[in-house]
């Protein structure tokens, strides 16, 4: 079997989403794959940053043009690159987690979707579905499921 080329992980920002972050750079390092790290969001409503920016006044401006999903992707990037990964990328996109992970798989033509497993043995889970178990059946691709819980 040849090494992978591109891999995709997700990160929410979360303590367990930087593990899967970090196996995955571990693995694009040990097979010189790309690594493409992704984020999912939800953008802020008009009545929300309205709100943020009464409250800021004069810092108002640290409202526009900057999402959570950016801080994650920044930190997460920086530990890829820590743990050995060379080819990092990062974007975020607005939509369901699951529906930007594999749009990321099929835009970068990747070959590996890695995830952390958090909500996989969850009642919730079970119940209602999670990123993990969705990503998994419909990733289209070999998926790498990380213990991080």
């Amino acid at each position: 079997m040849s090494a992978y080329r591109t891999i995709v992980v997700g990160t929410d920002g979360s303590s367990t989403s930087f593990a899967a972050v970090e196996r995955a750079a571990g693995v694009a390092a040990d097979s010189g794959a790309n690594l493409v790290i992704v984020s999912a969001y939800t953008p802020a409503s008009r009545e929300d940053t309205a709100a943020a920016e009464d409250a800021l006044k004069d810092e108002a401006h640290l409202v526009t043009g900057w999402t959570p999903a950016e801080e994650a992707l920044r930190e997460a990037a920086d530990r890829a690159a820590a743990t050995g990964a060379q080819n990092v990328s990062t974007y975020a996109e607005d939509g369901a987690p699951v529906d930007v992970l594999r749009k990321a798989v099929a835009t970068h033509s990747a070959d590996l979707l890695v995830i952390g497993n958090r909500g996989l043995n969850t009642l919730s889970g079970r119940l209602l579905g999670s990123v993990p178990s969705d990503a998994t059946r419909r990733a289209g691709v070999d998926v790498l499921v990380v213990h991080t819980t």
